[in-house]
């Protein structure tokens, strides 16, 4: 199984706090040795870094770990193979692009039957149960939207729909986001936390690393994390009930 790491906030905040939490569980402290990845939003942009080598020792992950990239919206995957080779094209997260928004997917879990979700729109470029339910997803969005919707937080209920026919086919957790909003998908562990003011310390469960949020943040920062198991301790992580979805939109969960 995977890892995911997901981040909503209303002012460019960094992950590398995080970020260095769970790299550690990608081939020290958990077994998820198979590859990483993190996307970043930017405006219209988004950066991503992929990597088919552990995290935890790969020079990429340490650029990432050490540059602190500000961004409000953020999802990130590190990768114990089951459907699929190690290698660079089935390292998460995946992206496509519709209706001129970067969207961008990462999975825990694994799924049977999976060749069965066929998109005429979007194809898979690896060989990942994952990336396949991904290009299924996109495609019945742009079946159901034959324009550019306005009322996102309606796209983001069916693509919850979605993610109920996918989860018959095995174990599916998801953090799927445009840019503007971060969505998860709970089959059996999700958790999240918001942080706002009063800010106070967290320290991380896979690293010797404690920080003072009220050094780093104004009083009107608001950033949720969204996390396959809690990466601090000392902090009150809430879970996903299993078959539910979470939205977030700049921090604040709108559904």
């Amino acid at each position: 199984m995977c890892e995911l790491l997901g981040m909503s906030a209303n002012v460019p905040t960094d992950i590398c706090f995080s970020f260095t939490g769970l790299m550690q569980r990608g081939g020290r402290t958990g077994p998820h040795k198979d590859g990483w990845g993190i996307t970043f939003y930017e405006g219209k942009g988004c950066r991503t870094f992929r990597d088919p080598l552990p995290s935890y020792n790969s020079p990429i992950a340490k650029l990432v770990q050490d540059y602190p990239i500000k961004s409000c919206a953020v999802i990130s995957h590190i990768r114990q193979a089951n459907r699929g080779a190690v290698a660079l094209e089935n390292t998460h997260p995946f992206i496509r692009e519709l209706w001129g928004r970067n969207w961008t997917f990462a999975h825990n879990g694994q799924l049977t039957g999976y060749h069965s979700l066929k998109s005429a729109d979007f194809q898979p470029v690896g060989e990942t149960d994952s990336e396949y339910a991904f290009c299924w997803i996109m495609g019945q969005l742009k079946q159901r939207y034959k324009r550019r919707p306005s009322n996102w937080q309606a796209v983001f209920k069916f693509i919850a729909t979605c993610a109920d026919q996918v989860a018959k086919k095995g174990s599916f957790n998801m953090i799927l986001s445009d840019g503007d909003y971060v969505m998860a998908y709970c089959a059996t562990n999700l958790y999240w936390l918001t942080r706002r003011a009063p800010f106070g310390k967290a320290t991380l469960l896979d690293e010797d690393v404690e920080i003072d949020f009220q050094k780093e943040t104004t009083p009107n920062d608001v950033v949720t994390l969204i996390a396959t198991k809690p990466l601090t301790g000392n902090e009150q992580w809430q879970k996903i009930p299993t078959g539910e979805f979470a939205l977030f939109h700049l921090g604040e969960r709108v559904l």
